[in-house]
C-alpha cells in the first residue's frame, strides 16, 4: 500500500518532472577541466567548476593531503572542542588569519556552515539583518536560523542599505553580502558597504567564496573598513580543497567557537583537506599564485572584457532555450552548465561559465568561438 509520505513525494517529483526542472548528478571522472561525462563517456572539457586556480591538481596541494593522511589518517574522528582538533587545524587557521589581516581564523567544515554558523550566532531577534537580494543560499539559510528580522537590499545598492540601517530603530545590525555573487559574476561595492556599515556601527560580514580576482577589503590599513568585519571564505574554490572559514578580530574568532552550533556539534575537518588547503595557500601568496591569477585575468579578458570575476553569465532568459544551447555547446566537446529556476529567477536562464587557470588558452578561444556563434539575441 502506498503510505501517505510516498504519494507526496511521487506528486512532488511529478510536479518537477512536469515543469522541466528535473535535475540528476553526471558522473565527470577527470582530474582537471578534461574528463568524460557519464553516462556514454563523452570526452568533454569542463567550465563548470569553481576550482580557479587549478590548485585541486596542484603536486605540491596533493602531496600534502598524502602526507596528512600518513600522519593523522582519513578523518579527525572527532569535533574540535574534543579531540578532533588537530596540528593542522591551528597552523591553517593562523595562515587564513594572516591572509586575511585578521586576527584570528576558525575553520568550518563546509562554507555553508561557516555561513549558518556566523549568522545564527551573530544574529539574532533583536538584530536587522541587512542582505542583498542576490545573496547566496547559504546566507538565505543562516538568515532564516537567526531568527533575526532580516531586511532584503537591492541588489549592489549601498544606498538602500544605508536606508535601511537608518531605519533599524537603535536595534544592533548585521549587513551580509557575497563579494563576487555566483550567478551573475559581478561585484559588491564593498568599500561603500564597509564606510555605511562603521557610520552606523553595523557589522559587516562578507562572503570572499568567489573573490580569486577581488575585491578585496582594505582592512588593516587607516583607510579601511575598521574593526567590525568578519570575512567569510571558502577553501574549496581558489585553495582547491574542502571547507569553510571565518577570520575575524580575536573577540568575535573566541564567539563563535563557544556559540555557533555548525562548529561545537560537527566533526573537525579532514587532515587532508587542511593540509591542502594550507599548501594552496602558500602557492596563493607566491609568485606563482600571482602567475595564475594572471593567467585567470587573461582568461576572462578573452571571454568577456573587463568582467570582474571568472563566472561569466550568458543570459538567455528562456529555459528550453538555455538548455538547448547548452546542448549545441556540449556537443561540441565544452560543458557548460544551464542554470535555471528555481537557482535564478524565472525569465534568467542562463549558460554559467566558469574560468580556471588551468584552461588552455586554446580551449578558452574555442568557448569563445562557442560562444559567439550562439545565438543569444532576446
Amino acid at each position: 500500500m502506498t503510505t501517505p509520505w510516498r504519494a507526496w513525494a511521487d506528486r512532488e517529483r511529478a510536479s518537477i518532472h512536469d515543469a522541466g526542472r528535473w535535475r540528476a548528478p553526471r558522473d565527470l571522472d577527470a582530474a582537471g577541466p578534461e574528463g568524460k561525462l557519464a553516462p556514454d563517456g563523452r570526452p568533454v572539457v569542463s567550465f563548470a567548476s569553481n576550482d580557479y586556480l587549478g590548485l585541486t591538481q596542484h603536486p605540491a596541494v596533493v602531496a600534502a593531503a598524502h602526507a596528512a593522511l600518513d600522519r593523522w589518517g582519513a578523518g579527525a574522528g572527532s569535533a574540535r572542542l574534543i579531540v578532533g582538533s588537530r596540528p593542522v587545524h591551528g597552523e591553517l587557521e593562523a595562515a587564513l588569519a594572516d591572509w586575511k589581516r585578521c586576527e584570528r581564523a576558525v575553520l568550518f567544515p563546509t562554507g555553508f556552515a561557516t555561513n549558518l554558523g556566523v549568522l545564527t550566532t551573530f544574529g539574532g531577534p533583536d538584530v536587522l539583518v541587512v542582505s542583498d537580494e542576490l545573496n547566496h543560499a547559504s546566507i538565505i539559510d543562516g538568515c532564516r536560523l537567526a531568527r533575526a528580522e532580516c531586511a532584503i537590499a537591492r541588489h549592489a545598492d549601498p544606498d538602500h542599505v544605508d536606508t535601511l540601517l537608518a531605519e533599524r530603530g537603535g536595534r544592533r545590525a548585521l549587513v551580509v553580502t557575497d563579494t563576487v555573487f555566483s550567478m551573475d559574476g559581478d561585484v559588491a561595492p564593498v568599500d561603500d558597504l564597509a564606510e555605511i556599515c562603521a557610520r552606523h556601527g553595523a557589522l559587516l560580514v562578507l562572503d570572499e567564496a568567489h573573490a580569486v580576482l577581488g575585491p578585496d577589503p582594505k582592512l588593516g590599513s587607516p583607510d579601511g573598513p575598521g574593526d567590525d568585519v568578519i570575512r567569510i571564505g571558502t577553501l574549496s574554490k581558489t585553495l582547491g580543497a574542502l571547507g569553510g572559514f571565518a577570520a575575524a578580530p580575536a573577540a568575535y574568532a573566541e564567539l563563535l567557537e563557544n556559540r555557533a552550533r555548525a562548529y561545537i556539534f560537527t566533526t573537525a575537518s579532514t587532515p587532508a583537506d587542511s593540509a591542502a588547503a594550507l599548501a594552496a595557500l602558500s602557492i596563493v601568496r607566491s609568485d606563482e599564485g600571482d602567475a595564475l591569477r594572471a593567467r585567470l585575468r587573461w582568461h576572462v579578458e578573452r571571454v568577456r572584457p573587463g568582467h570582474p570575476s571568472p563566472i561569466v553569465p550568458v543570459v538567455l532568459g528562456d529555459e528550453r532555450r538555455t538548455l538547448a544551447a547548452a546542448e549545441v555547446l556540449l556537443d561540441q566537446g565544452m560543458l557548460v552548465p544551464a542554470i535555471r529556476p528555481p537557482t535564478v529567477p524565472a525569465g534568467t536562464s542562463r549558460l554559467r561559465v566558469a574560468l580556471s587557470a588551468a584552461h588552455t588558452p586554446e580551449q578558452v578561444d574555442a568557448l569563445a568561438t562557442a560562444l559567439a556563434a550562439l545565438d543569444t539575441a532576446p
